[in-house]
């Protein structure tokens, strides 16, 4: 399996494969992976029995600590598989498997059917059929011989977030040094702030099955307060299937990048940005964030994240780039809390194009792990004070009124 996708990655518990046998196929042994249920294997008397019976098996990936003895090259992580723009030497996994029952010539092998690709974030991945493609060949240790193989087919998976998800998983705001007003995330961007959060915290899991219940915790209650995070062990924990806790916010959402136009120097502009995880019940294991804009052209330096450029128009122009986090430093973006954030400068060298006016400070697209998030509509964006419509409702105002003062004064005179 290769991941060609240059900023989409697929997180713990990782990636399960499934297809559909097209006759009475079986699986006598695994390496590198295995399935998750046996099946039906009550027609056999050997021993051991088929690794798998079933008509429909699901493959997942074997865990770090799988005996050495089941591993083969690129196995064994669990089912996280990088992005290929953040990590091409291991954005690949494999397996083997030993298949009984189907034949051994041209005719009576036939394609498996039905591939399917899930994740932890939902099946937002569509495969086409397999489709034979020239045989895989293998070099002996020394390079000399070749063997190839019986058959070898390929199958693609394309992924569609709208297929991923109901709803967005990030949101964005914006703020900047000539304006005091910070640009929340819009309005039930992920989804609807819950009415029933008076309470100082508020916690809630589905009562029974099939019941969605909003579940979120009032931003007042201390993180040292949160029932499901309290020390003294009396709050149950959540139950694996119980939808992410998160804080109570206008947007709902777990992810929130803020992009703050900090500084304008002679020749350059300098960005802080910020991801912030609210969410209680999940941490982001080799994150990644993709930003567009216009004067990624010109970008000077990350200051204490990984950057790559895209160059989705080729080497001579450039709007978009991905960043990711430093080894051992900030390659995890943990639960919501006093530590669930990561930060950053970006330096930029002004282009022709520079302006602070009319929102061009701001990007233009944002993506977290793969996913679009909500930004603001542009007429929200934080303006320069000469554009400011408050501000020349005032100034028209003061003129009107030092009018009006000096007609009377030249009646009086």
């Amino acid at each position: 399996m290769f991941n060609w996708q240059q900023y989409r990655h697929i997180e713990a518990p990782g990636w399960k494969l499934s297809w559909a046998w097209e006759t009475k196929e079986i699986i006598w042994s695994m390496l590198g992976a295995q399935t998750t249920v046996q099946g039906d294997c009550s027609n056999f008397r050997t021993n051991p029995l088929p690794h798998c019976c079933d008509k429909r098996p699901v493959v997942i990936d074997l865990l770090p600590s799988a005996p050495q003895s089941m591993k083969v090259s690129n196995c064994c992580t669990g089912g996280v598989l990088p992005s290929f723009g953040q990590d091409p030497d291991n954005a690949l996994a494999a397996f083997q498997i030993t298949v009984g029952l189907a034949g051994n010539t041209n005719t009576t092998v036939k394609l498996p059917q039905n591939f399917t690709l899930s994740t932890p974030y939902g099946s937002g991945y569509t495969c086409s059929p397999a489709f034979k493609v020239e045989k895989s060949k293998f070099a002996d240790a020394d390079g000399r011989r070749f063997t190839e193989a019986f058959m070898t087919w390929n199958v693609t998976c394309s992924y569609s977030q709208a297929l991923s998800m109901g709803a967005r998983s990030c949101c964005v705001s914006f703020s900047a040094f000539y304006n005091d007003t910070i640009v929340p995330c819009p309005e039930c961007s992920c989804a609807c702030k819950p009415e029933n959060t008076t309470a100082p915290a508020v916690v809630g899991y589905p009562t029974s099955p099939g019941v969605n219940q909003q579940i979120c915790i009032d931003p007042r209650t201390k993180y040292e307060d949160l029932p499901a995070l309290s020390s003294g062990g009396t709050s149950p924990p959540p139950p694996p299937s119980a939808p992410d806790l998160l804080y109570c916010t206008r947007d709902m959402c777990p992810v929130k990048v803020h992009w703050h136009v900090k500084t304008n120097y002679k020749e350059y502009w300098r960005v802080k940005i910020t991801i912030t995880n609210r969410d209680f019940s999940a941490n982001f294991t080799n994150w990644n964030l993709v930003l567009k804009h216009p004067n990624f052209n010109n970008f000077t330096e990350a200051f204490s994240f990984k950057y790559k450029a895209l160059n989705p128009y080729g080497p001579y122009s450039n709007d978009s780039a991905m960043f990711w986090g430093v080894k051992y430093y900030n390659e995890y973006l943990l639960q919501a809390g006093p530590d669930g954030n990561v930060q950053t400068d970006l330096l930029f060298k002004k282009n022709a194009d520079f302006t602070l006016s009319n929102g061009w400070a701001f990007p233009d697209r944002v993506y977290f792990n793969g996913d679009m998030c909500v930004l603001p509509s542009p007429q929200d964006f934080p303006s320069l004070p000469s554009s400011s419509p408050s501000l020349n409702a005032r100034l028209s105002l003061l003129l009107v009124v030092v009018v009006c003062v000096g007609s009377s004064l030249m009646v009086l005179i």
